[in-house]
């Protein structure tokens, strides 16, 4: 096997264990069976990514969700070889459970198929709330799975406008075992219109006393005209461990009328790029989100994301880079899809980075359902 392959191989196995534990959230159907399948091929016209390309397949049957994704590289003989496998599987224990099981496979340096990393969680309703329990498991030399991750969540209502929820998180201490090592604690309160929230983070030291690292507290406001507004601080201690506004964000969304959507985020910091000390908060990143639809059932998105130049700083936000995503429908109830992102530099100039296309039969999106057997869609 080349070294390319052995380097793919090895990129996984660290992709699989920076991410940490992610929220796995699959579909829940009552009753009936569904299918549906997309395929899509990323290629890069200016040679600097190698291409690839994907199959996804969904498939609901007796209660139970299946999803799978595959994903081939181009190999030095312009063959396409298998990369990666994820297989999902969801499905509900009982009326008040849902389980959710995650698997990623690699491909080792002789071909095979290995087994990565798996990820379980288990949700469970309860009367005056619900509790989310995860798991990560990673094989060791034997290939046996060890667990090397566990998260436990519980959300509490603890009056009709007011939730608490708390989290915590365990990870390999070295010997064996897990510890505690993150504790979160969040609060919304809903009042009319807006709902208010702040969410504390605290780490555990090597004594095992907590310390607070991080507080996140602000307000979602819903507009009369239609769309929210979600306003965030983020709040760090200093030296002498005084909290102090370190990060701003303000979400917009809004129906523009006529099937478009408009929303944009714009970041404020005190850590600006190439700008040295703390001159307050200045924005740093604006990113805004354009979805128009056509009379013909085409459906048109512009991403596009500004920043700071750390060349100059002083100079504000701007364009780095654009994605047009364009959605057709076609014959069959398939639709085509065609996203191009490209990159502007510093004089204006503008490149193609990637184009992927691709073309699925994806009914109307299915939302989760773990609250009861209820189809929701």
């Amino acid at each position: 096997m080349t070294g390319g392959r052995l380097r793919q191989f090895l990129g996984l196995l660290l992709l699989a264990g920076a991410f940490g534990v992610p929220r796995i959230v699959r579909a829940q159907s009552g009753s009936g069976d569904q299918a549906w399948s997309s395929s899509d091929q990323v290629s890069s016209p200016a040679g600097t990514a190698n291409p690839t390309r994907s199959k996804e397949s969904h498939s609901e049957s007796g209660g139970r969700t299946v999803d799978k994704t595959s994903t081939e590289t181009m190999g030095p003989d312009g063959r396409y070889v298998p990369f990666s496998e994820t297989e999902r599987e969801s499905m509900r224990v009982n009326d008040t459970t849902v389980r959710n099981v995650e698997r990623t496979y690699g491909v080792d340096p002789d071909g095979h198929r290995r087994l990565i990393q798996e990820r379980t969680e288990e949700t469970q309703t309860l009367s005056d709330g619900q509790k989310v329990e995860r798991r990560t498991f990673n094989p060791d030399g034997d290939g046996n799975l060890q667990v090397v991750q566990r998260e436990v969540v519980e959300s509490k209502q603890v009056s009709p406008d007011v939730t608490n929820t708390k989290s915590t998180l365990y990870s390999a201490d070295g010997s064996g075992g897990l510890s505690a090592s993150v504790r979160t604690e969040q609060t919304e309160k809903k009042n009319g219109g807006t709902t208010e929230f702040k969410k504390s983070t605290r780490l555990a030291d090597a004594f095992g006393q907590w310390t607070l690292s991080e507080v996140r507290e602000g307000k979602i406001t819903q507009q009369a005209e239609g769309g929210s507004v979600k306003e965030e601080n983020v709040l760090r201690p200093d030296g002498n461990g005084k909290l102090s506004v370190v990060e701003r964000t303000v979400s917009k969304n809004a129906d523009a009328g006529g099937g478009d959507k408009k929303a944009s985020t714009e970041t404020y910091s005190t850590n600006v790029p190439g700008a040295a000390g703390d001159n307050g908060l200045q924005l740093v990143k604006r990113e805004s989100t354009v979805q128009r639809a056509g009379a013909d059932g085409q459906q048109r998105t512009v991403r596009q994301t500004e920043r700071v130049n750390p060349g100059d700083p002083a100079a504000g936000v701007r364009v780095t880079d654009r994605a047009i995503d364009i959605v057709r429908p076609g014959t069959n109830g398939v639709a085509h899809e065609q996203t191009t992102v490209s990159t502007v530099d510093a004089n204006g100039s503008v490149a193609v980075v990637s184009v992927d296309i691709g073309k699925n039969d994806k009914p109307a999106v299915v939302t989760v359902d773990t609250k009861g057997p209820t189809k929701q869609k």
